[in-house]
């Protein structure tokens, strides 16, 4: 089946287009945008401003504009720090790849070496990547309606997960500490700034197998949290760019 699905990898931008169609609802009236939104990089037979890059740059935007102003819809009362903690795990890297694979992006991708495909579409990056560039390719041919309702068709189940409130940096950084063997966090106050009314407080956390971060807030807990933001993401970041970590994605043959 795999192997089918490359043989049968449409290169005409309409056969192209009639598939996104098929499997995402949305027809194109420039399917060269479209074509240019589903090329990788290492297809250089057009150029640069011939693959998804600079469309990516501009689907990351649009998808974070759409997604904020949804959870500022949706959470009328939380404050601007849980609502960023909403936005960034919807809007991460592995969350882009998720919703690729499941629109089978990676099956329309074209890429001038198809012998590198299957490492090509393993990779959580260019699964993202094409999911940003296929947001700002609809924006760029339909406005910013469709591409609104596109992308919030792909991620309502994802923000539906979100109806209970993300866990607090500290405590989500002392399970992943835990559930890995590792010591507990260790915070200590580096500075304080600011008149006394308004101080500002910069705080370090440090976890012995995963190292350091430093965090700021106008209050001690708000900078502890910020910095276990940090260095929670910093490490899962990692975690996800290592290779094991896309074992659930297809093999090509």
């Amino acid at each position: 089946m795999n192997g089918k699905a490359r043989q049968d990898h449409p290169t005409d931008t309409a056969a192209l287009a009639e598939r996104f169609h098929q499997c995402c609802g949305v027809r194109f009236s420039d399917p060269s945008l479209l074509a240019r939104a589903l090329t990788h990089s290492d297809d250089t037979r057009g150029g640069a401003a011939r693959t998804y890059e600079r469309l990516e740059f501009l689907g990351d935007r649009v998808l974070g504009l759409v997604i904020a102003e949804e959870l500022f819809n949706r959470f009328p009362g939380e404050g601007e720090g849980l609502l960023a903690r909403r936005l960034n795990q919807l809007v991460r890297r592995e969350t882009c790849a998720e919703i690729a694979r499941n629109l089978r992006l990676h099956e329309l991708m074209i890429t001038a070496r198809s012998a590198e495909r299957a490492q090509v579409q393993a990779s959580a990056k260019v699964l993202a990547d094409l999911c940003e560039s296929v947001i700002a390719a609809i924006y760029l041919d339909q406005g910013l309606e469709a591409a609104r309702s596109f992308i919030i068709s792909m991620f309502e189940p994802l923000l539906q997960r979100q109806e209970q409130a993300p866990q607090d940096a500290k405590s989500a950084l002392q399970e992943w500490a835990a559930a890995r063997a590792l010591p507990p966090p260790e915070y200590q106050e580096v500075s304080r700034s600011g008149p006394d009314h308004a101080p500002t407080f910069t705080v370090s956390v440090k976890v012995d197998g995963l190292g350091e971060a430093i965090g700021e807030g106008p209050g001690k807990r708000a900078a502890e949290q910020a910095a276990a933001a940090s260095l929670l993401a910093r490490t899962q970041q990692q975690q996800a760019e290592q290779p094991h970590e896309h074992k659930d994605d297809r093999n090509h043959t």
